[in-house]
Parts: C-alpha cells; sequence; structure tokens
C-alpha cells in the first residue's frame, strides 16, 4: 500500500467530514494533519486499502473530540492557571465597599435634599432630578423663568453645603 497515494485520494472527502464535525475549518486542517501522521504511523494495522477512507475519518474523528474537549477545559485550566500564580478573576460585581459607598452617597444626599426649603426642593426635583426643560418647571410652577433659575441656583448652593458639611463632619 502506497501511503502517499491513499491520503491524496481521501483526504479532502475526510477533510470536509471533519469541517462538519469539528465546526471550523482551522481544527479541521489541524486534525486532519494529526490523523494523516497517526494513519501513517499505523499503517501495518491496515488491513484493506479500501477500507483507509473509514480508517482515517474514524481517526480524525476521535481526534476532533480530543480537541473540542481541550477547547472545553480550557477556561478551567486558566483559571486553574491564574490560582496557581495566586491571581483571582475580578468580579463582574461592584465590590462591597463601593455598594455601601453609593448607599451612605445616597442617604446623605437625601438627607440634604430633605433638609432645603420646600420651594428649592421643588425646583430642584423637577428640573435636575426629573430633568424638565426651565421653562416647562417654571410653567408647572406659575412662576417666572428667572425666580425658577434663582430656586435652583439656591437649591443648588443649598445642597453642596449639607453634602459638605455631612462629609466634611462640620
Amino acid at each position: 500500500m502506497d501511503f502517499e497515494e491513499l491520503a491524496n485520494e481521501h483526504k479532502d472527502a475526510v477533510y470536509r467530514q471533519m469541517i462538519r464535525v469539528c465546526g471550523n475549518r482551522e481544527d479541521a486542517e489541524d486534525v486532519l494533519i494529526e490523523a494523516l501522521l497517526k494513519a501513517y504511523r499505523n499503517l501495518e494495522k491496515l488491513r484493506d486499502a479500501e477500507a483507509f477512507r473509514g480508517w482515517l475519518a474514524i481517526i480524525a474523528r476521535r481526534i476532533c473530540w480530543q480537541v473540542k474537549e481541550q477547547h472545553a477545559l480550557a477556561p478551567l485550566l486558566q483559571l486553574s492557571a491564574l490560582e496557581d500564580e495566586g491571581r483571582q478573576i475580578a468580579s463582574p460585581e461592584e465590590p462591597a465597599d463601593a455598594k455601601l459607598a453609593m448607599r451612605q452617597m445616597k442617604s446623605v444626599m437625601a438627607a440634604a435634599l430633605a433638609a432645603l426649603p420646600p420651594v428649592d426642593r421643588e425646583v430642584y426635583e423637577l428640573r435636575d432630578i426629573q430633568e424638565l426643560p426651565g421653562e416647562e418647571v417654571a410653567q408647572r410652577l406659575k412662576i417666572s423663568l428667572s425666580a425658577m433659575k434663582s430656586r435652583l441656583h439656591r437649591a443648588r448652593r443649598g445642597l453642596r453645603e449639607q453634602i459638605d458639611a455631612a462629609l466634611t463632619g462640620k
């Protein structure tokens, strides 16, 4: 049996099978090369040259399954390597200290907002929290645009002072 002749005759058909089995051309090429190498090393085990294509396909399928197993295990191996190096993977969740800081900031903000005079708080909530246009805020409150701007300025200044006092402890 001439291996080169058999390989040339059947490699294309086995390659097309491996594209379907492996799922992509790159893996199929690698699998075919490895399968041909194994077939060459074990050619003496093949009794009938007519069975070469089926025999090569079986070898290639087994190699493809091994490749797929390796791909499936790759993330676990990477995790294991990171652990061996003493590193950790960052959690997609926000760190606990950041969550606590956000809760505290929200609490400080709520207290500062509650401390504003009601007319200033109302303007601030409509303009900065609900993000309504200034003209609409003025219309809703039945005040002039300049009065709305003045109240908003006082509200923002008051909030800043309240927040600064809460954060500095003064």
